[in-house]
């Protein structure tokens, strides 16, 4: 019952929402409790296991023996340049070295 009105809603609308976020935005948690938590786990769930993989995989590249002193900070700033590295390539590496 919840999915049909929920589907009904959505076919009258004209402009539908591009990404899960923004449906989750129109969607009253007193009508639709179930559509809401579909919705939330929808968002939150990694597009393939590729991105949760590599990201485990950076960090343990990071985090090797040596690197184990590491700093908290520094270690989340290489691993997000390294997950992220189409990104950091568009980096002017003057201003970063200033920071």
């Amino acid at each position: 019952m919840e999915y049909e009105i929920w589907h009904n809603y959505w076919k009258s609308v004209v402009q539908k929402p591009a990404i899960v976020i923004d449906a989750i935005d129109h969607c009253d948690d007193q009508f639709f409790p179930s559509i809401k938590k579909l919705l939330i786990i929808l968002a939150t769930h990694p597009v393939s296991n590729a991105t949760a993989e590599r990201s485990f995989s950076t960090l343990k590249r990071f985090k090797t023996y040596l690197r184990n002193k590491m700093g908290d900070e520094r270690l989340t700033g290489l691993a997000l340049m390294s997950v992220h590295r189409d990104l950091a390539v568009q980096l002017d590496a003057e201003l970063v070295m200033k920071r």
